[in-house]
């Protein structure tokens, strides 16, 4: 039976559980003191704990065993995307690219992008939610937007893909990615990224890549793309 799995991020400095998470495990799952319950930082741990002092308001707790739980993929993986006009389409690939397993989403301001900002805080808590659904013990960085161009002037060590529908020649993501390495994978607005875009990634090092024949909504392309790493380093 899964057990439920509470998020305290800074657990091993303070042994207390955040607010909300204090609240749904003394009001509403009603553990008591004494009670063993099971925490993790986000970071990679995981942690069996006894409910010393059972407040909904502050739930403290005494930690009796630390397990190491890292990632289940073998390679880093990010993906930088240009976020939809429809914030529940994003929601959903947060969403499910963290029970997949991601390490980092970077959302990019582009030429043709129907949304100009995103708001944080809420997919935090998807991605929160989503990370203790699948009984993980990673929590995915989440970026502040930045203009594509100043995103393309980060480094990054590893393989770096661009995935757009232009007729150029280009592999599959397949094809051109190399099993075990980190990458890093630019998924384009529904316009698609312009030209100009294009032609920029690639003088900084993307390569541009197929996805398949289908034509791809955002959150889809960026699905799709999340999963085939995985399929591509079994």
């Amino acid at each position: 039976m899964e057990k439920t799995i509470f998020y305290t991020p800074d657990i091993l400095s303070n042994p207390e559980l955040p607010l909300e998470e204090a609240q749904h495990c003394i009001k509403v799952l009603r553990k008591k003191e004494g009670d063993e319950i099971l925490l993790t930082d986000g970071k990679g741990f995981f942690y069996d704990a006894k409910i010393i002092q059972a407040n909904p308001k502050h739930c403290l707790v005494n930690i009796l065993n630390t397990t190491e739980q890292p990632a289940n993929w073998n390679c880093t993986i990010r993906i930088a995307f240009a976020p939809t006009k429809n914030m529940d389409r994003i929601e959903w690939f947060a969403e499910k690219a963290t029970e997949i397993g991601i390490d980092r989403f970077s959302p990019i301001l582009c030429r043709h992008s129907e949304r100009k900002d995103i708001k944080l805080q809420r997919i935090e808590k998807i991605l929160v939610s989503a990370m203790k659904q699948s009984q993980k013990a990673i929590l995915p960085q989440l970026d502040e937007m930045l203009p594509f161009s100043k995103f393309l002037e980060q480094d990054f060590k590893g393989q770096k893909f661009i995935a757009h529908c232009y007729p150029h020649e280009k592999k599959t993501l397949k094809d051109a990615y190399t099993k075990g390495e980190d990458v890093l994978i630019l998924i384009g607005p529904e316009g698609d990224f312009s030209e100009q875009e294009v032609e920029q990634a690639i003088k900084k090092g993307f390569q541009p890549v197929s996805l398949g024949e289908s034509r791809l909504r955002t959150e889809t392309a960026a699905l799709a793309a999340c999963h085939a790493i995985h399929v591509l380093n079994w």
